[in-house]
């Protein structure tokens, strides 16, 4: 029965979310948007990308983070799992492991943001909207994801990482 109820309400949060950002709902894209802002920062020039530097792409640089469906839902996405793991009493900031952790954890993130930016999303906007939509890019997102998943934790021992 619950698994019902959640299915159901990622459904109208789908739904909703199409209503009013246009768009399927999707998490990368945010994240997407904040690094180019923060790369312009550091001096890019977004006139050398064809994505950013037309369409959606140049539409988003020229406006506020916060004006960006997407990215709004990020930030709530971010500041309700603090919120979560605090009334929880789970919201702690630790110490890495190790530096060879940290590099772990950079290379993981690069591989998956990079993944996810060639798949159109990551398990939101590609599996479930994917999935949603009757698109054969969805069913082929979990085959990798899954190859991906196995890769990773074969890769963890390089970095002394326990499974």
């Amino acid at each position: 029965m619950v698994i019902s109820l959640g299915a159901i309400a990622l459904a109208v949060l789908n739904w909703l979310t199409l209503l009013i950002a246009g768009r399927p709902w999707g998490v990368t894209w945010g994240f997407t948007l904040w690094t180019a802002k923060i790369a312009q920062l550091f001096g890019w020039n977004p006139a050398t990308s064809a994505f950013w530097s037309q369409g959606m792409g140049a539409e988003a640089l020229r406006k506020s983070i916060f004006a960006d469906t997407i990215s709004v839902m990020n930030f709530g996405v971010v500041l309700g799992a603090a919120l979560a793991a605090t009334l929880a009493g789970r919201l702690a900031l630790k110490k890495p492991q190790s530096k060879l952790a940290i590099v772990a954890a950079l290379v993981g993130g690069l591989m998956m943001g990079y993944g996810a930016r060639l798949a159109f999303g990551c398990n939101v906007g590609a599996y479930f909207g994917g999935i949603a939509s009757t698109s054969l890019h969805g069913w082929l997102w979990i085959v990798f994801a899954l190859l991906g998943t196995g890769i990773g934790i074969k890769a963890r021992s390089i970095f002394r990482l326990s499974n």
